[in-house]
């Protein structure tokens, strides 16, 4: 029911946009041809050259906005649609412009696409608060469906404050049922206690109650099935939140499924369509990224030779996918015994260990080039958590909590811990944190922020040795 709330809201919201889309593109023609920022040199074309065009234009960012995640949080605040805005229009100005090179049967003004990006953009980020507001107000105006939440604990204040900061949902709560009647009077985050579990039905009467929402902890779960039948028959929407969000370490998520319901507690986001949009990415980088730096892994490959004994690659052991153990690929930066004496160490800075090309391919991370044949391969991907050896995963393993969460997507060349500094010797526990992170905010937007991040923060690091 909640989901069917904002998808409503949704809906309207993208309806507005592809609106703005199609009266932006005949602004722009209005600002380029007859308000002039620019002098005019080739003469006004007709409007109807601009409206058979804007045929083309408005169904590419209807497109653009269902895959740009424009309407993931459409209650969000300007901190959190801005970048989504952003994109959305650059992308789809890129496209029309692309497109129409293409199929063109007329040049149509290139600064006609820079005013419809600009006025676009502002637009959408102007009629965003506008709608919420007016959305508020007309729940205002047409009432809140009232709510009441049975149980006070950490659970049914949660519950409170995510129904309060979505406005948009049209809800609002009118108070908490508790266990004990001394609570009975009180407030709890500003939300009045307006009494005890078997007053359920009394209190739906006496305030207006539409929806009960059933928030009880784990131990206090026998209690839901006396709450529902103190409901009885009064006319309110039931809804019961299980307390698992104590056990959901990752992922968590609810599904139906041949009319089971399914709570998960733990879980991968690359499943379906997402696990093969991920593999396309990682082949097509893999391919470009061998096809230009071909000749640097050469040279690399020479030095190693002829500069050291031993093989030119490195064949090390790490843990990847669920667990499983894989071979992974480097341009050797050691001598050849490095580690007949210490064992699996990590490396330290001015290791004597490095030879000359070593120790300057491990501060540039050019060393690590020859995993872009791991990622063709399948054992890894360009953009995850970074591998560590299964000698050194027991010990971690121990003493970081959730540190084997990191293995539900695949490992990576590079990752969000590394371009935010947390590579080689630094804090493990910062290290899952950016490593969590990244598998419960994974989209194919934020493989390529990393990716294009990378040769700025990733490649060369002061932790890199």
């Amino acid at each position: 029911m909640f989901q069917k709330r904002l998808d409503l809201f949704r809906s309207i919201l993208y309806v507005g946009d592809i609106l703005l889309a199609a009266a932006m593109w005949l602004a722009a023609y209005y600002v380029r041809f007859h308000l002039p920022i620019l002098p005019v040199t080739k003469g006004i074309p007709s409007l109807n050259l601009y409206l058979i065009q804007m045929l083309l234009v408005v169904p590419t960012f209807m497109v653009v906005f269902q895959v740009s995640g424009l309407y993931r949080r459409p209650w969000a605040g300007p901190a959190q649609y801005f970048w989504p805005v952003f994109r959305a229009s650059t992308l789809g100005v890129l496209i029309s412009v692309t497109v129409t090179y293409f199929v063109r049967p007329y040049e149509f003004s290139r600064l006609v696409f820079m005013h419809h990006w600009v006025l676009l953009s502002i637009a959408m980020l102007v009629s965003r608060p506008l709608l919420a507001r007016a959305w508020t107000a007309w729940h205002q105006a047409s009432s809140f469906e009232s709510v009441l939440i049975v149980g006070v604990d950490d659970l049914g204040r949660l519950v409170a404050k995510t129904l309060t900061n979505q406005p948009v949902l049209g809800l609002k709560v009118k108070g908490f049922l508790a266990r004990n009647a001394d609570m009975v009077g009180g407030e709890m985050d500003g939300v009045p206690i307006v009494g005890v579990y078997e007053d359920v039905q009394e209190v739906i009467a006496s305030q207006n109650i539409n929806m009960v929402v059933i928030a009880l902890p784990l131990e206090a779960h026998d209690r839901i099935l006396g709450v529902v039948n103190s409901i009885g028959d009064a006319v309110v929407d039931i809804k019961v939140v299980p307390d698992l969000l104590r056990h959901v370490s990752l992922g968590g998520s609810f599904e139906e499924f041949e009319g089971l319901p399914f709570i998960g507690l733990r879980g991968s986001p690359m499943v379906g369509w997402a696990r093969v949009a991920k593999r396309a990415l990682d082949l097509g980088g893999a391919s470009l990224g061998l096809l230009l730096l071909s000749p640097v892994m050469l040279a690399l490959a020479l030095g190693v030779k002829l500069g050291s004994k031993g093989p030119v690659l490195y064949r090390q052991q790490r843990m990847g996918l669920d667990g499983r153990v894989f071979t992974m690929l480097k341009f050797r930066s050691m001598r050849e015994d490095a580690e007949a004496a210490c064992g699996a160490v990590w490396a330290s800075k001015d290791d004597p260990r490095c030879t000359r090309l070593g120790a300057l391919m491990r501060r540039t991370s050019l060393d690590e080039l020859p995993q872009f044949f791991n990622v063709f391969s399948g054992d890894m991907s360009l953009v995850g958590p970074r591998p560590e050896r299964p000698e050194l995963i027991g010990d971690f393993r121990r003493k970081i909590p959730n540190y084997m969460l990191r293995h539900h997507v695949k490992a990576g060349m590079t990752g969000w811990a590394q371009i935010n500094g947390w590579r080689g010797n630094t804090s493990l526990q910062k290290r899952i944190d950016c490593d969590l992170y990244y598998i419960e905010n994974w989209s194919l937007w934020l493989d390529l922020k990393i990716l294009l991040l990378t040769p700025i923060k990733g490649f060369v690091s002061p932790n890199a040795y």
